[in-house]
């Protein structure tokens, strides 16, 4: 038997991406030949995560998947570039720092935002397809992943800590319609830098439908705890569209919306992938 199937992996508060979008059969049959997939995305953001000047990110990954049997690997890079004060961390969003590096926010007259660019940190996925123990049960995957401090903290682009996370997926069919849902929870390096960190768990659920054969969308919403002793939990909408435009080639572009502080107010992206 033979699905169709979304995964979206999300920031933690800042909301998505990489965001990669793989419709394709989730489950080969015995020796099935090795697949590839390799993806480039673009994603702005921008809030004021309750700080009285706003943080901008800009976010360009580039990830590459490996799928054999029930397996698949990926690695991602990106580069990164933001302004702001110091209280957003890709990867975890609003972290309510209360120094901001020394200097304690007031108005917006005595603050003066700062812009670092550069390498983000690694992230390395391994997922395992759970093979079907029913034709009407839902498929499940199962996720571990290892964030590598490639950014440099002194910039504000990472932690400068290893962090590890869990994972575990849920996908049903519903007729046309495929409902998701996801339940994680990440352990974060303790950081020097950045010492009020702390681990978390994090929840998803959503749908996707199609429109035709080539074009489908869906509604993930997202819900966070808490990334920092100083911070606070996180909720987020995410309506998206994929469009795939010829064989191998996907398509998605998405806008999110935040309702706490330490989520960005708006952002959008868009994420290309091939596969072959």
């Amino acid at each position: 038997m033979l699905r169709k199937f979304l995964k979206i992996p999300l920031l933690v508060g800042v909301m998505t991406s990489p965001v990669v979008l793989a419709q394709e059969d989730a489950q080969e049959a015995p020796g099935a030949s090795p697949r590839h997939n390799l993806s480039v995305g673009a994603y702005y953001s921008d809030g004021d995560y309750g700080q009285p000047i706003d943080t901008t990110i800009h976010y360009f990954p580039v990830a590459y998947d490996y799928t054999v049997s029930n397996w698949n690997l990926q690695v991602s890079v990106p580069h990164i570039r933001i302004s702001g004060l110091g209280n957003v961390l890709v990867n975890v969003g609003g972290i309510g720092r209360n120094d901001l590096d020394g200097f304690a926010p007031t108005t917006p007259e005595t603050l003066e935002a700062s812009t670092s660019s550069g390498i983000g940190d690694t992230v390395l996925t391994a997922t395992y397809q759970l093979p079907s123990f029913s034709p009407n049960a839902p498929f499940i995957d199962f996720a571990v992943e290892v964030k590598l401090p490639t950014a440099d903290e002194n910039k504000g682009l990472g932690t400068g800590e290893t962090d590890y996370g869990v994972q575990l997926d849920l996908y049903q069919q519903a007729g046309t319609v495929t409902l998701f849902g996801t339940a994680g929870y990440k352990f974060r390096g303790r950081s020097d830098l950045f010492n009020e960190m702390t681990d978390s768990a994090y929840v998803s659920l959503g749908f996707v439908t199609p429109i035709t054969e080539a074009l489908s969308y869906g509604l993930i919403y997202d819900f966070r705890e808490p990334a920092s002793e100083s911070s606070m939990e996180t909720h987020e909408l995410l309506p998206f569209i994929s469009w795939i435009p010829a064989p191998h080639w996907t398509l998605m572009t998405y806008v999110a919306k935040g309702f706490t502080q330490d989520s960005a107010d708006i952002a959008v992206g868009t994420q290309l992938s091939y596969r072959w």
